[in-house]
């Protein structure tokens, strides 16, 4: 792809600027995989072409930075990395950029929202689990057909109070909106970009933290969530936007239901995201399978405009947000997305597997 088009149109980085690569490595357990490696030689090449760029713009190219992965999507990062063979504290490289390309294999938004907010100068793309076949889909989208197709989706969410979600399985799920503000993640991410100044790229979706009950109201986030987890469905029952039962006795039911009653916090309904890049295809990657259509999230959620952050956890090591996809071509898909407003007034989103003609987002 023309990575040099990719650059003006999402960062347009300007002179006297300061760029970063980075990228996770496997160490002890985590072990490295072809998709990974891919990833890494990837990442050498976006950062060769960003510098030659940044010789014709007239901003700096910092040396490649790596650091030992964390092993949990938006588990908080390593204190230290590398670069040019030298140990370096990696807030520092945050401290002293301007623009940051994490490409990673596990999910660094939650961080380095984090960091965007403690360096007001820094912001970021969020890349977990990019791979070279993107060039020719997601990341190749006309980024000012994304960014429309953002705002309408923004917008209606914005009016929203409720959204009730009918699943392909049957199951029916309310989402609370009360007291939230919708954001949007349309792949523009200039120097006067407004916080939280991240995006995950390929970009394309409106998203919104569910209320958590953190006022002295109770949420209204109730009903059975289904996850295709591990080439099975698994259904959670959701009261007060916490996962309250796993539901089932097969292998995954029981893995799940351990994995997330270890912590409190990695039950908690995070984040419903609504898909539109118009070029991403569903194929088993998040990060891509998630720019085309809706998906919903469990975990930490203060970085999106929640509540539950890595303090909310009782171990750091447990610190996660996962993001489950009901697009087409998913193992479950959403049937039916109607948006409530305080009025009372239903808007529908989403029917019969698709947007509705109206938003024209080409999905």
């Amino acid at each position: 792809m023309n990575l040099r088009k990719l650059f003006i149109d999402v960062f347009d980085p300007q002179p006297g600027e300061t760029a970063v690569v980075m990228v996770d490595m496997p160490h002890g357990e985590l072990r490295d995989n072809d998709a990974w490696e891919a990833r890494r030689v990837m990442a050498w090449r976006w950062h060769a072409a960003l510098a030659e760029f940044g010789k014709e713009r007239g901003f700096e190219v910092s040396p490649f930075v790596s650091f030992e992965a964390t092993g949990m999507n938006n588990g908080q990062l390593s204190a230290n990395g590398t670069r040019s063979g030298v140990d370096v504290v990696l807030e520092d490289i945050g401290a002293r950029t301007t623009l940051l390309l994490a490409m990673t294999e596990f999910s660094a938004s939650a961080p380095l929202i984090g960091w965007t907010k403690r360096f007001p100068q820094l912001r970021a793309a969020s890349m977990p689990r990019v791979a070279p076949e993107m060039e020719s889909t997601a990341l190749a989208a006309d980024y000012a057909q994304v960014a429309r197709s953002c705002e309408r989706l923004r917008q209606r969410l914005a009016r929203a109070q409720t959204a009730e979600i009918e699943f392909s399985t049957g199951d029916h799920l309310v989402l609370d909106f009360r007291f939230r503000i919708a954001e949007v993640d349309d792949g523009h991410l200039h120097r006067d970009a407004p916080a939280p100044r991240l995006i995950n790229l390929p970009s394309g979706e409106a998203f919104i933290a569910p209320y958590e009950g953190e006022r002295d109201v109770p949420s209204l986030t109730n009903g059975v969530l289904p996850l295709p987890y591990e080439n099975e469905i698994v259904r959670l029952r959701v009261n007060r936007n916490r996962v309250e039962e796993v539901l089932g006795e097969t292998a995954p039911s029981r893995k799940l239901r351990d994995f997330l009653f270890a912590d409190s916090a990695r039950r908690n309904i995070a984040e419903l995201g609504l898909g539109c890049n118009p070029k991403a295809r569903v194929w088993g990657n998040v990060l891509e399978d998630e720019k085309a259509g809706p998906h919903i999230a469990l975990g930490r959620s203060e970085h999106i405009g929640g509540v539950t952050g890595p303090d909310a956890f009782n171990d750091p090591r447990h610190v996660w947000h996962e993001d489950f996809v009901y697009a087409r071509e998913s193992p479950i898909q959403i049937r039916k997305l109607t948006l409530v407003d305080a009025a009372g007034n239903r808007e529908p989103l989403f029917e019969n597997g698709s947007y509705i003609p109206e938003l024209e987002i080409g999905i």
